[in-house]
């Protein structure tokens, strides 16, 4: 435990940044994850449903990773590459 009051405080914030910053980071994963299974939900059966549920699914993850890269929580690299992926699965499964 700290003995300096500073200290403390220091302690607080970075327990306070450490949840912010795996609140995002969880729900970054998660959305990437829905929008996968999207993809191989309609790589599997095409129809008009499925292609609207991948492009909402890929549209909530590519806006989460902006807003993580926003408030420092994934370097801008890191960001770009997940969207990459996301955005080639899917132009993968949609190309057919």
């Amino acid at each position: 435990m700290p003995n300096i009051k500073s200290a403390e405080k220091r302690v607080q914030i970075a327990e306070r940044n450490r949840l912010k910053n795996k609140t995002y980071s969880s729900a970054v994963k998660t959305l990437m994850k829905k929008c996968m299974s999207a993809v191989d939900k309609y790589a599997a059966t095409p129809s008009d449903e499925a292609l609207q549920d991948v492009k909402t699914s890929l549209s909530a993850a590519t806006s989460k990773i902006d807003k993580a890269v926003k408030t420092g929580v994934l370097h801008r690299n890191n960001a770009a590459r997940k969207k990459s992926n996301l955005a080639r699965a899917v132009q993968k499964a949609t190309a057919k």
